[in-house]
């Protein structure tokens, strides 16, 4: 695919933001220096019952508590919460968590819930580029009981704990998922698809960086299925950037089904460490099911135009009424590395070609005048409204302030 080489979208062509759009605060920050990422998830394939996870972070990548509440009404109620630990000092290290929303298998009904965890020797964030695994555990009742927790490893001989994935050994690399807005994709034939990140290993063994950025990774998706009420996984060939494009690789994908049944991988890109790169989203194709997958190109309108986008997670959503949505950060200068994360928009898909449709982005969300440049909207998590199939989006609005984080969770409701 190629990117048209007319300028990039001006201020001024940015549509305003829409009307109808409401939003209001899902779960309050207990004070400054803490933040909470707040979701909330149906729990059956049918029915209004929900879950919510609230996890509650000081500092970068780091989940300081997770608390669950569940509701039977369709969240007008929620249940006291229960808190469910994200941290354990052991004889290694500190033992951290990091929690996703849960999903709903639509052909068995069972209800997943995925998140990885590591033994961080010095409790530092980036040692989890050696450390991450990731775990599943399955309730076949919305979550009131659990089987698991389980290990993601790959079917067949040669593999373990310490050995899970091709190419991934602990200690030396890591298997991370991406962020909340990152989910799985229900696939033909009863599979499920789950998009992760792999640190990827230099020939000398270390981590391999050749962008020089901050961090570098693959994307890849597992393709777990049922062989009677476990899941046997397998992982697709890896979605390899070019370091001299996107200094961190291939970030935090997201997956859709186009029409012809093709499945497109959406990812966060960056120009970190090279501020003379465009910053993207880009784009990568499978027609096989989401074994094999086509060189990642920059994501465009379906006019050609390129469009700008920092480092951060974005979202493809399917809704009831044939749309894909996509949610994310689109800007109108060049980003540089992750910022900035505003202005917040959600816009449809086009199921033919799986580019962005310019005229539908409606604005959802930006800093208004007086707020610090520092605003990070991202880090969340989009869903279907089962009863308006409105769009409900969990999203915080983070202030990463030298003395404290600030944040309260949020939910908007965005008309379809």
């Amino acid at each position: 695919m190629r990117v048209s080489r007319r300028a990039f979208l001006t201020a001024a062509a940015l549509p305003a933001s829409e009307a109808g759009i409401r939003r209001e605060v899902f779960l309050r920050s207990p004070g400054k220096g803490t933040a909470v990422l707040a979701y909330a998830t149906y729990v059956e394939a049918r029915g209004l019952a929900m879950m919510s996870v609230e996890q509650r972070m000081s500092r970068s990548d780091t989940m300081d508590v997770a608390f669950y509440r569940r509701s039977e009404d369709h969240g007008r109620s929620w249940s006291e919460p229960s808190e469910r630990p994200t941290r354990q000092t052991l004889r290694g290290g500190t033992l951290r968590r990091h929690f996703r929303p849960g999903w709903v298998d639509p052909v068995t009904g069972r209800f997943l819930e995925f998140w990885i965890e590591g033994v961080l020797p010095n409790d530092d964030p980036l040692e989890g580029l050696r450390q991450w695994n990731l775990y599943y555990r399955i309730s076949e009742n919305g979550g009131r009981s659990w089987s698991g927790p389980e290990q993601v490893i790959h079917g067949g001989s040669g593999y373990s704990r310490r050995h899970p994935l091709p190419g991934v050994y602990t200690g030396k690399n890591c298997v991370m998922l991406g962020d909340a807005a990152s989910p799985p994709l229900a696939a033909g034939g009863g599979e499920i698809l789950l998009p992760v990140e792999i640190t990827p290993l230099a020939p000398d063994g270390s981590l391999y960086n050749p962008g020089g950025g901050y961090t570098y990774t693959d994307a890849a998706i597992l393709i777990g299925r049922w062989r009677g009420k476990r899941l046997v996984w397998r992982m697709s060939e890896p979605i390899q950037g070019d370091p001299k494009r996107s200094t961190r690789g291939m970030v935090e994908p997201t997956l859709g089904r186009l029409d012809d049944d093709r499945l497109i991988a959406v990812m966060r890109g960056s120009n970190d460490s090279r501020p003379e790169l465009a910053g993207h989203k880009w784009i990568s194709y499978s027609s096989d099911g989401g074994q094999r997958w086509s060189k990642p190109e920059p994501w465009t309108y379906t006019t050609g135009e390129a469009f700008y986008s920092p480092s951060a997670c974005s979202q493809l959503l399917h809704h009831s009424s044939g749309k894909l949505f996509w949610l994310g950060n689109i800007t109108a200068a060049n980003p540089r590395g992750n910022r900035p994360r505003y202005p917040f928009f959600i816009g449809e898909v086009d199921r033919r070609t799986g580019l962005l449709v310019r005229d539908s982005l409606r604005r959802v969300d930006d800093r208004a005048p007086g707020e610090s440049e520092l605003l990070t909207l991202s880090n969340f998590f989009a869903r279907e409204d089962r009863q308006t199939h409105e769009v409900v989006l969990h999203m915080t609005r983070l202030f990463a302030f030298p003395d404290g984080w600030v944040g309260d969770a949020l939910v908007y409701y965005i008309p379809v």
